[in-house]
């Protein structure tokens, strides 16, 4: 017959044991255990799929780690055990989840819906829509800088001599926007001008070649032929403005600064000419140059109709800097694309989204949100939208014949300027230039000027801040 304290020790150290697959507490592992076993335990109590296809999560070890485990919440769960590690989960499909790093710009459309319902209770009607515009207006001119800008030289912009093709003219700008900073771009004009007519900018995005691609040169042209001024211009640190500021440092914060700023004072310039029509003010781009027509169609009142393409997010704020580096997305306590296109409301909008990036969910999920801030003003009528669910993220001809008659309805364009004798518009007519021609420097930059800053230090210096380079998302 057994000791009784040998049973009641034997008792002791059986309970003592460590389970099987169960996670310990000492002073040294605190329940230590594999992400990788606590994500799977994850998907058995929630019954869905978790993918780990980058293996992120491999020999990752958390202190607590089924312990963070929320069995009635599978989001919470989810972000407990994943944000130590910075990383985050992509709702793919009702069962299907996947794992990827976290990044500030890019969330998954499940993540956009529910920050547009919270956005959406902020506002039930027109008057707290109203404060809410002003306020984000206000913080998002700060966040971007515009606040703190230098006064813009008074000297004349530098014009190349004009180009004549059938019916429009081209001809090169360099305008210095701030003291040794120069804007660098392109004026299309209808040939021949007449009276009045109205104007309309155009920022590039971040496809090859920029404002020098066929792309770009066949929008602008056909809007000129269709009688508006045209103004393309040159991103930071891309095109000529490489002459400046190398493009490794395009994406830096103060990309975004500038870009904005130089669509302001081009803006500025064009509305000083006596044949500008400045209750006629148009913005269109694509990619990183739709985030710049949402942001310019937000702040600035002066403009009348915007069409923003392949841009238009609640989930995707923009992967480069230029597009979110300047934390503007944190105003009002977090605002996307979405309500920043809708503060364009009530004026006319076009927004085009496609099928395989992240506009995707545009006729579903933003353009319903975007209709209701315009329903505030009764003008639901002035938003519209053109998806192509087949195509990808460009500016594309289907693209470009979607925005023609748009601009042509709101900016009281000629149509049939650019229709053949079918009646379709026909970009046959426009000259593509080759690079050269459109340079406002010259050829070998004969022509930059001597004041002309090349120190991204002291162009941080001019807006009061230090250069501290942001964290960037691929796209």
């Amino acid at each position: 017959m057994m000791n009784k304290k040998y049973i009641v020790a034997l008792l002791f150290s059986v309970l003592l044991m460590p389970l099987s697959n169960a996670q310990t507490s000492n002073s040294d592992n605190n329940y230590r255990g594999l992400i990788t076993e606590t994500v799977q335990k994850i998907a058995t109590i929630f019954k869905v799929t978790i993918n780990d296809k980058d293996g992120l999560l491999k020999g990752k070890e958390l202190d607590y780690a089924d312990w963070r485990i929320r069995q009635g919440n599978l989001d919470v769960s989810l972000t407990a055990v994943l944000s130590p590690f910075d990383l985050t989960y992509f709702k793919e499909n009702d069962s299907t989840y996947r794992i990827r790093k976290f990044e500030y710009a890019r969330r998954s459309a499940d993540i956009g819906q529910e920050r547009l319902t919270y956005l959406a209770n902020l506002y039930p009607n027109l008057k707290t829509w109203e404060t809410r515009k002003t306020d984000l207006k206000e913080c998002i001119r700060t966040a971007i800088g515009l606040d703190k800008a230098p006064a813009i030289p008074k000297k004349k912009p530098i014009l190349t001599p004009v180009r004549k093709y059938k019916n429009y003219t081209v001809e090169n700008i360099g305008l210095e926007i701030i003291p040794g900073v120069y804007a660098t771009g392109s004026i299309y004009k209808p040939y021949p001008l007449k009276g009045k007519v109205p104007v309309v900018i155009t920022p590039n995005g971040h496809f090859g070649d920029g404002r020098y691609r066929k792309d770009e040169q066949y929008r602008c042209a056909v809007l000129a032929q269709m009688g508006a001024v045209v103004v393309n211009f040159d991103l930071f640190a891309w095109g000529e403005s490489t002459l400046q500021f190398d493009a490794t440092l395009h994406r830096n914060s103060i990309a975004q600064t500038i870009q904005v700023l130089s669509a302001e004072r081009l803006l500025d310039y064009m509305l000083t000419q006596k044949y500008i029509d400045k209750n006629r003010v148009g913005v269109t781009g694509g990619s990183g140059g739709g985030s710049m027509t949402m942001f310019l169609a937000a702040i600035d009142d002066r403009i009348k109709v915007s069409v923003p393409v392949v841009m238009t997010s609640s989930h995707f704020v923009g992967g480069c800097p230029c597009e979110s580096g300047r934390g503007l997305h944190l105003c009002g306590n977090g605002t996307n694309n979405a309500e920043i296109a809708a503060m364009a409301a009530p004026k006319a909008q076009l927004i085009v989204s496609d099928g395989k990036d992240w506009t995707v969910t545009v006729p579903e999920l933003e353009l319903p949100f975007i209709q209701k801030t315009y329903s505030l003003f009764g003008k639901k009528n002035l938003i519209e939208n053109a998806h192509f669910p087949n195509e990808g993220h460009d500016y594309g001809l289907s693209k470009r014949m979607a925005m023609y008659p748009f601009m042509a309805k709101y900016l009281n364009l000629d149509l049939k300027k650019v229709q053949n004798d079918k009646g379709e518009i026909d970009e046959s007519t426009c000259v593509i230039e080759p690079y050269e021609k459109l340079y406002v420097f010259g050829n070998k930059a004969e022509n930059l000027p001597k004041n002309a800053l090349k120190d991204i230090n002291q162009l941080y210096a001019l807006f009061g801040e230090k250069n501290e380079k942001v964290y960037e998302v691929k796209k």
